[in-house]
């Protein structure tokens, strides 16, 4: 099995696997979801459940941490979660290993899909307000199986400031430089709370317009929830951000780290895509469901406060 084929496991791989490991379900349709993620390859597993894979390794430890952890979260949450079924072994060519979830109905956060996105701003905010309040203390601190989300911003600081240098001309190099520095200031000296670590659009599933569920806790920690407000810059505008930030109980410090993590995503968004196809920029952050463009978002970050 080469590189990409281990990457993107195909529906004849997850067939052998179900059959292999748990024969019960093993002729249940699966099908493919779109879009797919980053992180994981899913398939839906007949009506009720989907199969969930990592797509490299970086991913894998994420596997045991959501078994263990989502059961523990959903019961204090006013929002659906990801329920872990049941956790598979490597086999059949596949090198990892992978999960069984129940399936939750919904789509993806996008500006058609949401009825009224002040709405959403504020139901989300109570949903990340309910998941910082939970219990730490023995949650797993931010580090490479999160991506350091909750983490120090300045883990990323020497890729902002490369991508910030590689787009020396495209954007105001002193002023992004400025919101960085200001962000890096705002050091985080609260105990350590959960963070979801990757709330983007894709990431949240709307039905009849409203946000009913949560997914993709691959990032999950605790430390500084300084990276769920990321949203607000790719995302939220106007009434909508400004709900969520009077609904979400962070500081102001919070705040401008998180307007760094916004900054650096954006950054290194545009500058991959910069590198891979100069023409198609304009599509950079697709996949995570912003709302502009990751260059846009870094024009408007200069010009927010």
């Amino acid at each position: 099995m080469t590189d990409m084929e281990e990457a993107q496991p195909s529906s004849s791989v997850v067939r052998c696997l179900l059959r292999t490991q748990f024969p019960g379900w093993g002729d249940l349709p699966i099908t493919a979801v779109q879009p797919g993620g980053w992180d994981n390859i899913t398939y839906r597993l007949g009506e009720t459940m989907s199969v969930r894979l990592p797509s490299d390794d970086p991913y894998v430890a994420q596997v045991d941490k959501e078994h263990h952890w989502l059961p523990v979260l959903a019961e204090h949450l006013p929002l659906k979660i990801p329920q872990p079924l049941t956790r598979g072994d490597p086999d059949c060519g596949y090198p990892w290993p992978w999960s069984i979830y129940r399936w939750l109905e919904g789509q993806p956060a996008t500006c058609e899909a949401v009825a009224d996105l002040t709405d959403l701003a504020v139901a989300l905010a109570g949903f990340l307000g309910a998941l910082h309040s939970i219990d730490s203390s023995d949650g797993p601190p931010a580090g490479p199986h999160s991506f350091y989300r909750g983490g120090a911003l300045s883990i990323y600081d020497q890729e902002t400031r490369g991508a910030i240098a590689e787009l020396a001309d495209e954007i105001d190099v002193e002023a992004t430089l400025s919101v960085w520095e200001t962000a890096l200031a705002a050091e985080w000296t609260g105990p350590p709370i959960w963070v979801h670590g990757d709330v983007a659009p894709s990431n949240l599933l709307v039905v009849d317009g409203r946000l009913d569920a949560v997914i993709d806790f691959g990032c999950l920690a605790v430390g500084d929830p300084a990276c769920d407000t990321v949203i607000a810059w790719t995302f939220l505008f106007g009434e909508s951000r400004e709900a969520f930030r009077a609904y979400l109980p962070v500081d102001e410090g919070t705040w401008i780290r998180g307007r760094g993590w916004a900054l650096w995503k954006a950054l290194i968004t545009h500058t991959e895509a910069r590198r891979i196809n100069p023409d198609q920029t304009d599509l950079a952050g697709q996949r995570f469901g912003w709302r502009h463009s990751a260059r846009s978002i870094i024009e408007n970050l200069l010009r927010e406060t």
